[in-house]
């Protein structure tokens, strides 16, 4: 029996050799302005010592081109966006794609002409990772540009779109917060307040469906933003209250956040508060307390798009989700509320 195949050198593998990030290592590799010499030698050094090959088998088409497909995204730091990116990669090396990589500010306002002149040449097909109003506009210009050649990641509120299961790989964010919300209600706790980031709205849609099921009345949301440190600030009124005991937060990062400030307001985890993320970032196993979160397949859902994009434009039968489901992960932030003594006469 022959020796299995080793795995493919991807962009990632590239990016931690030379010290850079991914999209550094895209721009070298298309030969792309705004990169210092420096650096591109020091790529260029990783990608022959790695054997990267991002063109190997791809330059099948008629005029000799090498297939790519953009990626357009707008924050690749965030674990759930690099996930799903590696997911891409994966899946494009493995078919012969190169991938590039296109980062939206979601502080601009980009054109049309801005969105579509992203693109290697026109028409090229294109992946949306659709989790904010910039990339929601993106993935719009594109569909309607070229419907064809481009398919996205989103929540399941866009499936409510038309001809959505042709190019929509979809998160069922809002299941995913109810399960967890749900667990918490059913370790005791009278209620559960929310932590939220910008965009996944439909995690919030959970949490109050949750809680308006079992006859509990939300409690107004408490907003963060992205970093750790701004989960701390927001969090520092809700775990000040000694009434508040279950914190469900948008990810992982908000919930660090949460227990940064619960550490410093004298509160104990899980025994006077109980938090739970959003993600299974691969620190929250390894946070002490360990994390009590909800693993997404961030990586499948990120190879099942790139499948269906390549049906799109190949043909052939729709391919079948490529991705696990989502599943609750009980570490040591989450218990039972502390049960109280009678009060004093």
């Amino acid at each position: 029996m022959s020796a299995a195949e080793p795995k493919p050198v991807s962009m990632f593998d590239v990016a931690r050799r030379a010290g850079v990030s991914h999209q550094t290592v895209s721009r070298v590799v298309n030969d792309a302005p705004m990169v210092a010499a420096a650096t591109r030698a020091k790529v260029k050094a990783a990608i022959a010592d790695l054997g990267y090959r991002p063109n190997r088998s791809a330059r099948t088409l008629a005029g000799g081109t090498v297939r790519s497909v953009t990626v357009f995204t707008f924050d690749t730091s965030l674990y759930g966006t690099a996930e799903t990116l590696r997911g891409i990669e994966d899946a494009a090396s493995a078919a012969g794609f190169t991938v590039l990589v296109s980062v939206l500010d979601p502080e601009q306002t980009y054109t049309e002409g801005d969105i579509l002149g992203r693109l290697s040449h026109d028409g090229a097909p294109a992946i949306v990772i659709a989790h904010d109003e910039t990339t929601h506009r993106a993935r719009r210009i594109l569909r309607k540009a070229q419907p064809g050649a481009v398919v996205a990641t989103g929540d399941d509120m866009l499936l409510a779109e038309p001809d959505a299961d042709d190019w929509l790989v979809p998160l069922d964010d809002r299941l995913v917060a109810k399960r967890a919300t749900k667990y918490l209600l059913s370790m005791g706790h009278r209620t559960v307040h929310y932590l939220a980031m910008p965009g996944k709205a439909r995690r919030q849609d959970g949490w109050s469906e949750a809680l308006v099921e079992a006859g509990i009345e939300p409690h107004e949301v408490v907003r963060s933003g992205w970093t750790i440190g701004s989960a701390a600030a927001a969090a520092a009124g809700l775990v000040a209250d000694p009434e508040v005991t279950a914190i469900m937060c948008g990810n992982d990062d908000l919930a660090f956040g949460v227990l940064h400030a619960a550490h410093h307001a004298g509160r104990s985890i899980p025994g006077d508060l109980s938090v739970i993320g959003c993600d299974d970032s691969p620190m929250a196993a390894y946070h002490v307390p360990g994390l009590t979160t909800v693993d997404l397949d961030f990586r499948g859902v990120g190879r099942s798009a790139f499948e269906l994009l390549r049906q799109r434009l190949e043909g052939g039968p729709k391919p079948r989700p490529a991705w696990r489901s989502p599943e609750l992960i009980v570490r040591e932030t989450s218990g039972p509320p502390r049960q109280r003594g009678p009060h004093p006469l």
